[in-house]
């Protein structure tokens, strides 16, 4: 008798259903990032208003980041003890604080610890809503899931500073903390309707695992982190240096502010385009499909771009630039939660988010070492070629098919 052919594809639980989970997994999302857009460009002028001085009032903005870095494994201790519903909440209450710690003080040094605390807030949340969502949905729609994930963070990141305008506008600049009060409450209050997530199950006839711990999960995938987790290393290295070499290279080029803020604008609009058709093909042909082709025309990108002359030779590098990180949403995530254990997945995303973190941080400080001993022009062509470097690295390191378990 013939044995049935297995099915190319796994198959989707029949309760899983992303109406379920649609609003308290997303909605979170959109609003957090509404309010952490609505502070962000007022944090210098602020610190600025309190005494601070150009150099210290970039650190200001800074410290957001920083509190972020230095705070992803501890969020994985908090997602492991207090569940991530809990820890959503948690971080955005604490977000809330940090906001509100900022705009009613005339202290500097407690403005930074505001600012700080914001940062923190990011790495729990963040952490939390990755791990949620890699139990939650199949392998199936993993991709699709954590694309959405990020490009509906990153539409509320675009709506918060106008909404927050139009409050600056009626009543002071410290109504854009207040618009960003709500919002982080409001995702904390919207992510308290998440469902709550089963334990694993344990296979029949077997013991239960042992307890798993940080160190554990650092030993048993340390192959994993020297290896993807370099490529993601590189990736937000790119990614977060692209922020500043498009309005440089405008600067260097005499371009009018308006039409940098322009070009910046149209790049950043093409991403948030794209980032669902990124996770459909991630998840129906494979990681490789994506990840390869985003880091290569990037990369291409900021070869090209120290040759652009004008505004529109300008313009169609950073569209560029901007279809490669847009076909590239949710890569990182989604990564990170193909190679994530059942057991102990919090503490494994936890150093997951520090390594890309530690690139996020790594990208722009080097750029900034090399304008300042080589050229603008010799800083993006370095990170160019280190888009090429990180797209080489995860050919050869993504597995060539789609996981289909955990």
């Amino acid at each position: 008798m013939t044995a049935p052919t297995p099915s190319a594809e796994p198959t989707v639980p029949a309760e899983f259903s992303f109406r379920k989970i649609a609003l308290p997994a997303f909605g979170p999302s959109l609003l957090f990032g509404l309010g952490e857009g609505a502070i962000l460009p007022i944090v210098p002028l602020m610190a600025r208003d309190l005494g601070a001085s150009v150099a210290m009032a970039a650190f200001v903005v800074t410290l957001i980041s920083l509190g972020s870095l230095l705070n992803n494994v501890p969020a994985s201790l908090i997602t492991m003890r207090w569940g991530e519903r809990g820890a959503i909440i948690a971080a955005g209450i604490w977000s809330a604080l940090g906001m509100a710690l900022s705009v009613f003080t005339h202290n500097l040094a407690l403005f930074a610890a505001g600012c700080f605390m914001v940062g923190m807030s990011q790495a729990v949340y963040n952490l939390a809503r990755q791990s949620y969502l890699t139990e939650a949905v199949p392998a199936l729609y993993r991709a699709r899931a954590l694309s959405t994930l990020g490009g509906v963070m990153r539409i509320g990141m675009f709506i918060g500073p106008f909404l927050a305008a139009g409050a600056i506008h009626m009543f002071g600049v410290s109504a854009a903390f207040a618009v960003g009060i709500v919002g982080v409450l409001c995702a904390a209050a919207v992510g308290a309707r998440l469902p709550d997530l089963e334990s694993p199950p344990h296979p029949a006839g077997q013991a239960a695992p042992a307890p798993v711990t940080l160190s554990t999960i650092i030993q048993n995938h340390r192959h994993v982190f020297l290896t993807l987790g370099l490529g993601v290393m590189l990736v937000s290295a790119v990614r977060s240096s692209r922020q500043a070499v498009i309005p440089l290279w405008a600067d260097h080029l005499a371009l009018a502010p308006a039409a940098a803020s322009l070009i910046y604008g149209l790049s950043g609009g093409v991403e948030m385009l794209l980032f669902y058709p990124a996770g459909r093909v991630m998840d129906i042909k494979g990681r490789r499909w994506v990840a390869v082709p985003s880091m290569a025309i990037i990369g291409s990108a900021l070869l090209l771009m120290p040759w652009t002359t004008g505004l529109v030779t300008l313009l169609m590098a950073a569209m560029a630039v901007g279809i490669g990180n847009g076909i590239g949403s949710g890569l990182i995530m989604t990564l990170g939660a193909d190679n994530a254990p059942r057991h102990g997945r919090a503490y494994f995303l936890g150093v997951w988010r520090f390594l890309s973190d530690v690139g996020g941080s790594c990208g722009p400080a080097l750029l900034s070492a090399l304008v300042a001993t080589v050229s603008l022009a010799g800083g993006i062509f370095t990170t160019g070629l280190l888009a090429m470097l990180a797209a080489a690295l995860l050919g050869r390191w993504i597995p060539a098919r789609t996981p289909t378990r955990q």
